[in-house]
C-alpha cells in the first residue's frame, strides 16, 4: 500500500465532487461546488477534467500563500496550523 499525503487525498476527493456540463458548442465546463471559483473548460471531458485538476491545484497554492480558509472536504482539513516541537525533544 502506497503512502497517501493529505494534499493528494484532498485533491482526489475534491475532484470526485466535480460537476461537468456539456455546453452548446460541444465543449465541456467543470466546477467543484465547495471550492468557490474553481472552474475549467475543455474541448473534451478528459481535457476539462485535467484543466479542472490543474486549476484546483493552483487555487490551493494561492490559498496557502494568502492564508485563505479552505473548505474541509471529506474530513480533510488543510487549514490546521502545524505544531512545532522543540529541538531538544528529539
Amino acid at each position: 500500500m502506497g503512502t497517501q499525503f493529505a494534499i493528494s487525498g484532498y485533491i482526489d476527493r475534491a475532484m470526485s465532487q466535480a460537476e461537468y456540463d456539456k455546453l452548446e458548442d460541444a465543449t465541456f465546463s467543470g466546477r467543484i461546488p465547495d471550492c468557490t471559483g474553481v472552474i475549467a473548460f475543455g474541448s473534451t471531458l478528459r481535457a476539462c477534467e485535467d484543466e479542472l485538476r490543474s486549476t484546483l491545484e493552483d487555487w490551493l497554492l494561492v490559498g496557502f500563500r494568502l492564508g485563505h480558509p479552505l473548505p474541509i472536504i471529506d474530513g480533510i482539513d488543510l487549514n490546521k496550523v502545524p505544531g512545532h516541537e522543540p529541538v531538544d525533544t528529539l
